[in-house]
């Protein structure tokens, strides 16, 4: 459906942020609304779009994963409808495709600092300049607010991977653990150092079958509800569904299957193409503690209900857990992926993060990931972080991401937070997007089961 930009537009003239404009800016306002295709010198492709109404500010936006063989073309926008909007509102917007897909983290900040170098080039030195993104996108921000703070006043990450890339991974290593641990008994299906993708393939074969097996049975469906709680996948997963009861264990359960059925079928073909750019297996298990993960589960009460259903006992099936074989890490990997990208919580900018609730592939406990490693950091005072009611990864409407975008320039122009409760953020969400329902809401995530912070 496509999202009104007149009320966005209007607002934004109306109350008009307060800037002095250089004469490259100047000069850029002049001219008529410019888009720009091109390749930057490591093969990425780049998107510039600049309108005639130029108000002095660039978005510099990162997309999500893209899995190895998919068309990859630039993006410098979320979606046409916000892309629409901004242009509008008077936004110039620049993006590239990365030179790669996968697991291209270290080849997409460089990728994305050419394409704003190019944006320069063209157009002059913006105003203001922003970075957000989406999915692997927004660790991509992340990852630019941290390393590269110069260039930006301030980033929106959106559903993001803010628990940092070897947390990510142990954790996705964590479910599949599970999975075979307690599902496939005697099964040696390789879950890490995956040479091919026949490998992976097999193996998310045999596991799947396993899984669809288990479903038939309470047993079954007890322990993939213990192997979703180590990853703390919600009940609600489907925004085309509606949300089941807070009691409705049952459907919560069988959502979550589906998720994990799709985790499978991808977590290990994604894997493997991971691995070979870390140059070997990024995660481990070793000292990990499934009963503490357990216990911190925002699910927790889901899994007690269907095990005491089933017959089983919790405790056996932890304890299987814990003493099954465990998975150690290769060094270079792991120093591959913390470089590709973990995160200090040393934010130098204003950041505006924001999560729906019942995402299903990140689920929105990163969140508290980030924020642990930026109250550490004691930069606390620079991260506000919201939350969208709502199934699905990613799912926001226009208006949600506006309304955060909107609420990061308010810090920016005056050094200070705006109200950022839910019933505001709406209301800058129904501004910028009328006649569509907005999801902000009070939430406070359970912990990440395996926070991974580089050391500061």
């Amino acid at each position: 459906m496509k999202r009104p930009a007149t009320a966005l537009l209007a607002l934004l003239l109306v109350a008009p942020l307060s800037f002095a404009v250089s004469p490259d800016v100047a000069l850029a306002r002049s001219v008529t609304t410019a888009h720009l295709e091109g390749v930057l010198p490591d093969g990425s492709a780049y998107v510039i779009d600049v309108p005639a109404n130029w108000n002095g500010t660039v978005l510099l936006y990162s997309h999500g994963y893209l899995p190895d063989g998919v068309p990859n073309p630039a993006r410098n926008a979320p979606s046409d409808d916000v892309r629409t909007s901004l242009l509008a509102a008077g936004y110039a917007q620049v993006g590239s495709s990365y030179p790669e897909t996968g697991w291209v983290v270290e080849q997409a900040l460089p990728a994305q600092l050419s394409a704003l170098d190019e944006f320069r080039a063209r157009f002059g030195t913006a105003r203001r300049t922003i970075a957000w993104g989406t999915s692997m996108g927004g660790m991509i921000t992340t990852g630019l607010a941290e390393r590269y703070s110069q260039g930006f006043d301030g980033t929106v990450t959106m559903c993001g991977l803010e628990q940092g890339a070897v947390a990510n991974w142990n954790n996705s290593l964590d479910t599949m653990f599970a999975i075979r641990t307690l599902l496939a008994p005697g099964s040696t299906a390789p879950l890490v150092r995956l040479p091919d993708q026949a490998t992976a393939l097999a193996s998310t074969v045999e596991l799947t079958t396993a899984l669809d097996a288990a479903q038939a049975t309470a047993q079954g469906r007890a322990r993939i509800a213990l192997a979703a709680a180590l990853r703390n996948i919600p009940a609600w997963t489907n925004p085309a569904q509606p949300e089941p009861d807070a009691n409705d264990h049952d459907t919560a359960q069988r959502n979550q299957f589906e998720v994990l059925r799709e985790f499978l079928k991808t977590g290990l073909s994604w894997r493997q193409e991971a691995e070979e750019h870390a140059g070997g297996n990024m995660s481990w298990n070793t000292g990990a503690d499934y009963d503490r993960m357990f216990a911190h589960s925002a699910i927790r009460q889901e899994v007690e209900e269907l095990y005491a259903r089933s017959g089983l006992s919790l405790r056996d099936d932890l304890a299987a857990l814990a003493s099954a074989p465990r998975v150690t890490a290769d060094p270079t990997a792991v120093g591959y992926m913390s470089r590709n990208i973990s995160f200090t919580g040393r934010l130098t900018m204003p950041m505006v993060s924001i999560h729906t609730t019942g995402d299903p592939l990140v689920p929105v406990q990163v969140e508290h990931a980030y924020d642990e490693a930026v109250s550490d950091a004691s930069r606390s005072r620079l991260l506000r972080q919201a939350y969208v009611h709502r199934a699905g990864h990613c799912t926001f409407t226009a208006g949600e991401m506006l309304a955060a975008v909107r609420t990061l320039e308010g810090r920016i122009s005056t050094g200070r937070w705006p109200d950022t409760r839910p019933a505001t953020l709406n209301r800058l969400a129904a501004e910028s997007d009328p006649g569509v329902t907005h999801g902000y809401l009070t939430y406070r995530p359970a912990p990440y089961p395996r926070p991974f912070d580089l050391p500061r």
